[in-house]
């Protein structure tokens, strides 16, 4: 598994249906090698810190193996690394095979992985189509956020090491299937037994479990 390239961006103001929006969605390559700090990359910026951003989400990696899908249902985009607004464009992580609460060591960074991607509608925004959001949510390739449990510099190249593996088995996968409603509940009860399952998720399937008592 290794870093395929480094991508950060800072917000700007773009048009959006005739309305001003601020955005980070926006990335781009960078060379050489940047810090992984705690809430993000050196040179790298969220807009809205209220669902981008923080802690839970501070960095986002996405396969490089998901390019050609998106290369056949978007053959009109260019697509370079970075296009779907990652922070790491990555090769051998997949959301079927790495567990909420896996660790891994990056340059001499070490990140935690906390939760999959659902994207708001600046995935819109920045395909600049109404049905983005749709199709990222229906294709299943949500890509990896990390949290940063030690700060290091990275860069592309860089080799992504596993370091430790949660035992409770709950992939990054299982949990898009539980967000999108298509779940029973003995995967939502174990997911919700994993320490490092993002706050705002659990909370989000606690009242779901809730509701079905």
């Amino acid at each position: 598994m290794q870093v395929i390239s480094v991508n950060v961006g800072s917000p700007r103001e773009v048009n959006w249906k005739g309305k001003s929006v601020s955005t980070g969605i926006f990335k781009a390559p960078v060379e050489g090698r940047i810090m992984m700090r705690t809430l993000n990359l050196e040179g790298d910026g969220q807009a809205d810190l209220s669902v981008h951003g923080g802690v839970e989400k501070a960095v986002y990696a996405y396969a490089t193996e998901h390019y050609p899908y998106w290369r056949q249902e978007l053959p009109e985009e260019e697509l370079p690394w970075g296009a779907f607004g990652e922070n790491l464009s990555t090769e051998g992580l997949s959301e079927a095979d790495v567990n909420i609460g896996d660790r891994f060591r990056i340059g001499n960074a070490e990140v935690m992985v906390t939760q999959p991607r659902f994207p708001c509608y600046k995935l819109n925004l920045k395909f600049g189509r109404d049905d983005m959001v749709k199709r990222f949510l229906n294709s299943r390739l949500s890509g990896i956020y990390f949290s940063v449990v030690q700060e290091g510099d990275i860069g592309a190249g860089d080799r992504v090491e596993q370091i430790y593996q949660d035992d409770h088995n709950i992939t990054v996968a299982d949990i898009v299937q539980i967000y999108v409603g298509k779940a029973e509940d003995d995967l939502v009860h174990r997911a919700l037994q994993v320490p490092a399952l993002a706050a705002c998720l659990r909370e989000d399937f606690q009242q779901r479990m809730e509701g079905r008592s």
